[in-house]
């Protein structure tokens, strides 16, 4: 599928072998069982939905990840095992990164009592971050846009995301895309409700002149 296919409406995407969507710069990958090879010159970001995958690039690996495990591949690699999705982005040179399991709820607070986790932190401010969004049971969220794209997978729960084009049931192992601008809110019942997402961009991260080590460095006055 492509940007101009996808148009202006949520996409639920079935996790398999192959290319699931394209986007330009970004191109979303599924994978099942065999080998996927990640492209060199991309930035790979991947969550393990099912099974155990083994991670490994030139330069470092293998490194088992079970479910509900994440990772970040600067140039190139591959993950087989298990099942999962992979967001590859081009122009980007991320920093390698090994995480999880998700926690059972965010870290910091989110509209509607939902919280949420910064799994891949922006090194820099714009760059692209990762995050785990958890929806508590009895969640009716209230409907939202973003300013650009989200893509992820749900990896613990069921409930719905309500666009005005129609409902889309949730459950474990789903990819999803949701464009830019696209008006959209997520509801549970008795179930909560664990999705990562990931963002290309952010308002938030260190610049030169505001990170912790230059925050931290006091010179005393002569």
């Amino acid at each position: 599928m492509t940007d101009h296919d996808a148009g202006l409406a949520f996409v639920p995407l079935a996790l398999g072998p192959g290319v699931l969507l394209e986007l330009g710069t970004i191109q979303v990958w599924g994978w099942a069982d065999e080998p996927l090879r990640l492209p060199s010159g991309m930035t790979a970001y991947g969550m393990v939905t099912t099974g155990q995958a083994q991670l490994a690039d030139a330069e470092t690996g293998p490194f088992t990840l079970n479910a509900g495990m994440f990772f970040m591949l600067p140039d190139g690699g591959a993950v087989s095992g298990g099942q999962g999705l992979a967001i590859l982005l081009t122009g980007y040179r991320g920093l390698r990164h090994i995480g999880g399991p998700l926690e059972m709820a965010g870290r910091l607070r989110y509209i509607d009592g939902c919280s949420d986790t910064l799994l891949i932190c922006p090194p820099r401010l714009g760059d692209p971050c990762l995050n785990h969004l958890h929806i508590p049971p009895h969640t009716d969220q209230t409907p939202h846009t973003h300013p650009s794209v989200r893509i992820g997978v749900i990896l613990r729960g069921t409930g719905e995301c309500r666009t005005p084009d129609g409902v889309f049931p949730l459950q474990p192992g789903m990819g999803w895309y949701i464009p830019t601008g696209c008006l959209h809110s997520f509801f549970t019942e008795d179930e909560s409700l664990d999705v990562i997402a990931w963002h290309p961009d952010s308002d938030f991260g260190p610049r030169d002149d505001d990170h912790p080590m230059i925050n931290r460095t006091v010179i005393p006055a002569a």
